[in-house]
């Protein structure tokens, strides 16, 4: 009943609607480059171990994982994992999302500061995620703004890792097109087609921050509320 009495609600049904719109346009623009084939008939984990090699990256295993476009890097486990839609296929669309997962490893190869500043708080995401909310209701019922005040703090560690997130993501894609680009993988017809999928991608990653703030927001409100 909380919910439905609560006006600061509307903040979360707009976060909803901005990822809607994000998912929907990754895969709207996804699926549109997947039907572009690249000229030298590369699959997309041809590509992976390409750019792998060429980075002298060799103790990174690619795998295939089910499911769609949940293609990801497992950095303490040295894999490369692609998707039912990445792995195997030939379109311009998969060798962008391989390309780009090849970036997240060579990030880790190089030392870059904001992933490994990420893994780091991978941790603090994860407790801020599970007990932010809880928190927060306790207090409500309970009557303790300090409770409100402690839950917003754990939502914080959310927002603070969707925003290191940001340069991440963006760095791993501009990685992934330079390599592209550089080594002539895919043509000059063909990489905006990369740098699309890429860019929605990214987006994705903007909407959950948006959305998480549009959060921390309503939490502030319900605070202040509460303390008046």
């Amino acid at each position: 009943m909380f919910y439905y009495r609560d006006a600061t609600y509307i903040l979360v049904v707009i976060g909803v609607i901005i990822t809607m719109i994000a998912s929907a346009r990754v895969k709207g623009t996804f699926k549109k480059y997947s039907k572009t084939y690249n000229v030298m008939g590369y699959t997309a984990e041809q590509v992976a171990k390409m750019i792998l090699d060429s980075a002298g990256i060799t103790d990174v295993r690619i795998e295939k994982v089910r499911g769609n476009l949940t293609d990801h890097y497992a950095p303490t486990q040295k894999v490369l994992r692609l998707s039912d839609s990445v792995y195997g296929q030939k379109s311009v669309a998969a060798i962008g999302v391989a390309a780009h997962e090849c970036g997240h490893a060579i990030q880790h190869q190089v030392g870059y500061a904001p992933i490994n500043l990420r893994s780091v708080s991978v941790p603090l995401a994860n407790i801020g995620s599970y007990l932010s909310w809880p928190v927060v209701v306790l207090g409500i019922v309970l009557e303790k703004v300090n409770l409100i005040h402690l839950g917003i703090l754990l939502f914080l560690f959310v927002v603070f890792f969707e925003l290191i997130t940001l340069p991440v993501e963006f760095n791993a894609s501009h990685r992934a097109i330079k390599i592209l680009e550089e080594r002539n993988i895919l043509s000059n017809e063909e990489l905006p087609g990369a740098k699309k999928v890429l860019k929605s991608a990214a987006m994705t990653y903007v909407a959950a921050l948006l959305s998480s703030l549009l959060q921390l927001l309503r939490l502030v409100l319900i605070a202040n509320r509460r303390r008046d």
